[in-house]
């Protein structure tokens, strides 16, 4: 029985997708700004409004029957208010201008926000407006004559790498809530996720033990910036003792000179197999050294940063790790 019921959710999505994508095959991906135009909005009455309908048509059935005058002008009255609720919920959306603001790169586990600014250039308030992202609750809305008011979309980063909002849907049933006006915006825009910061000596074991940060005692004039593997005659003092406990291999702690000189982050220096645990002990070693004001650089498979300082080599860095081994179709 569930197996059939999320068969029948599966299609029912895809059938959903496949219209969506037909009703807007003509509307290209925006780049910055979307006025809402006649031929991008759509309107189809809601379920109270299938119920009005319905009720109107009884009404006139009896006032037929019964020929009564007063029936016919109660019934021809809630018609007439019907259309122009119909009019009023179409005209809540034409002629707004939503314009994307520049989204600021997050680490995965925390929230991307997407903002949009809506500009109600006309005389007329727009009240009850939604505006929604895909298996996301709406974010609800208004925006004052000759006003403009920012929406705000919290979206969760839950890995490394791009993230696109996709299709957004402004919607409204303002006044009466008997029609449903919706339009589709299809904005070219995405956020860098970088990858979660793990302490080279924190990495995830899988069984339970202690995870929380060593204490690393250096010693004066020295900063620990990662490992590498064991080389006969390296001291005991600088054994990696967590990591052989937790992987059975030997690992050296590395340490460079506070005073002047460069230091490298490698990624064939780092305790760990998979590709995604080093990404983020590197993303840790970057936020570190770039808070001490260290020059450092950056090796990866393919790729290499020469040492420098400042904001711009950190976030060329971040970058870096953020596209790491991407799929053609999720880059940037």
């Amino acid at each position: 029985m569930k197996t059939a019921t999320a068969w029948l959710g599966r299609t029912h999505q895809g059938l959903r997708e496949r219209a969506i994508r037909w009703i807007t095959r003509g509307q290209r991906p925006e780049g910055r700004q979307l006025t809402l135009d006649r031929r991008c909005i759509y309107i189809l009455p809601t379920r109270q409004g299938y119920t009005f309908a319905l009720v109107l048509v009884v009404m006139l059935l009896g006032a037929i029957n019964y020929s009564n005058s007063m029936a016919f002008m109660l019934t021809f009255l809630l018609a007439a208010l019907g259309a122009n609720s119909m009019w009023h919920t179409h005209r809540n959306l034409l002629g707004l201008r939503i314009t994307r603001q520049p989204a600021t790169p997050v680490f995965a586990g925390q929230t991307a926000q997407f903002t949009y600014t809506v500009d109600n250039p006309s005389r007329v308030s727009r009240r009850g407006l939604l505006l929604e992202a895909p298996e996301q609750s709406p974010t609800e809305f208004s925006v004052g004559a000759r006003e403009n008011t920012p929406v705000t979309l919290n979206l969760r980063a839950r890995r490394r790498g791009v993230l696109r909002p996709g299709r957004l849907r402004l919607h409204t049933r303002y006044p009466l809530g008997l029609f449903r006006a919706w339009s589709w915006l299809n904005f070219d825009e995405s956020v860098l996720i970088y990858p979660q910061p793990i302490p080279v000596e924190q990495t995830p074991s899988g069984d339970g033990e202690d995870t929380e940060p060593q204490a690393t005692r250096n010693r004066a004039g020295e900063e620990f910036t990662g490992v590498r593997a064991y080389a006969p005659g390296d001291s005991p003092r600088r054994l990696d003792w967590k990591a052989l406990a937790r992987t059975g291999d030997m690992y050296t702690k590395e340490f460079h000179e506070l005073q002047g000189g460069q230091t490298w982050l490698d990624w064939e220096h780092l305790p760990a197999a998979d590709v995604e645990t080093r990404l983020s002990m590197l993303c840790h070693l970057v936020l570190e050294a770039h808070g001490k004001k260290l020059r450092f650089g950056l090796r990866m498979p393919g790729v290499e940063i020469e040492p420098a300082t400042g904001e711009r080599h950190r976030q060329r860095c971040l970058e870096q790790l953020a596209c790491f081994a991407l799929p053609a179709g999720e880059s940037p």
